[in-house]
């Protein structure tokens, strides 16, 4: 894996225990964030997971599926997603949040529903003034399986053993589990690529 002049020079600077010279030491940003809201958008399977650092084993505040039924409209949907979100960050008050990446979807309207339940989801974040990184599905499966192409399965059986939960979280509740976990990772003091932030 290959990096940029930037990013190696930022290293080099962090290494030698100076900020960037362009001000933007993820250090300083990054290590305040201990309570971590992680969602996996989808218009009828919204999974969130708000994950506490700060012992051996990362804490598990809350996980789940904001589940919509296929008679609920569109616009039902987006509602019960922004108010879910909203609910689970006045619960448990994370300064950060993790979303799934875009993805290229074969169908247009695919896409375009999927990015509806995604904007859904970040108005609900940004509106309490958490800040956002996007982190692609295969770089949170790379992260935690140590693979890109890992099933579903691999990545929720992983996210079980590294949070030490008691049962399998649902799919959807463990995708975003594991994209906390991800943020986590990406954004430890020595990261050669951090999460991108929207």
């Amino acid at each position: 894996m290959g990096i940029s002049a930037r990013q190696y020079e930022e290293m080099q600077q962090r290494v030698q225990g100076r900020k960037p010279a362009n001000g933007s030491g993820k250090n300083a940003e990054t290590s305040a964030h201990t309570i971590l809201l992680g969602v996996d958008p989808s218009l009828r399977g919204t999974g969130f997971g708000v994950v506490k650092l700060g012992g051996e084993v990362p804490a598990t505040l809350d996980q789940g599926t904001i589940k919509c039924p296929a008679k609920w409209s569109r616009s039902e949907c987006l509602v019960a997603i922004t108010r879910t979100l909203r609910e689970v960050i006045g619960r448990h008050t994370p300064t950060v949040c993790a979303i799934e990446g875009l993805f290229y979807a074969q169908n247009v309207k695919t896409a375009l529903i999927m990015g509806e339940a995604r904007g859904a989801a970040m108005a609900a974040v940004a509106e309490r003034g958490l800040e956002i990184f996007e982190i692609a599905p295969r770089k949170v499966k790379q992260s935690i399986v140590g693979y890109g192409n890992a099933q579903k399965l691999a990545v929720a059986k992983m996210v079980q053993r590294m949070l030490a939960l008691e049962e399998l979280p649902a799919p959807d509740a463990a995708d975003a589990l594991a994209l906390a976990l991800t943020y986590a990772h990406l954004n430890k003091r020595f990261a050669i690529d951090p999460a991108q932030k929207i």
